[in-house]
């Protein structure tokens, strides 16, 4: 991975399929208050955020449907697998994401869960907007040309 030789960071899950489905408008960086076994899975890479989403309660941005599978070593205190998860971010940016979420009905999506240079644990939040099926036609469509384009300027060349 190119990303993690140039910045550090070490990529434990992307959710491949927020781009297609949704179309990202702004993203943010976000702490996530994990245990210890589920940290220690995550650095086992083992981790899914495909259908993960977040939702505001309490004034908290919480992380549903995040799987992180339980650590075996961990025995009787290991952990719940999908359970909420806790966001760490300024209360400017709770503001920020609840004002979205709430009155132009857009959704918290996870794009994706590493770790920083520093070893933290971090989930890129994409603020989206769901597509619809033909934003999804148009998209593909557009992609197909300019593959198409770069392919006969390689030829031509």
């Amino acid at each position: 991975m190119a990303r993690e030789a140039e910045t550090g960071y070490r990529i434990v899950a992307k959710n491949r399929k927020a781009r297609h489905n949704y179309l990202i408008e702004d993203h943010l960086e976000a702490g996530i208050v994990l245990t210890g076994s589920e940290v220690k899975s995550l650095r086992q890479g083992r981790a899914s955020i495909g259908e993960a989403y977040g939702v505001e309660k309490g004034g908290k941005i919480l992380l549903l449907n995040t799987h992180i599978p339980q650590y075996k070593a961990a025995g009787k205190h290991s952990h719940e697998p999908k359970r909420p998860r806790q966001l760490l971010l300024h209360q400017r940016q709770i503001n920020k994401l609840i004002g979205a979420v709430t009155r132009e009905g857009m959704t918290l999506v996870p794009l994706s869960l590493y770790f920083n240079e520093r070893g933290i644990a971090k989930v890129d939040l994409g603020i989206a907007r769901g597509k619809k099926k033909y934003d999804k036609r148009a998209s593909a469509k557009e992609r197909d040309w300019k593959r198409e384009k770069a392919r006969t300027i390689r030829e031509k060349g």
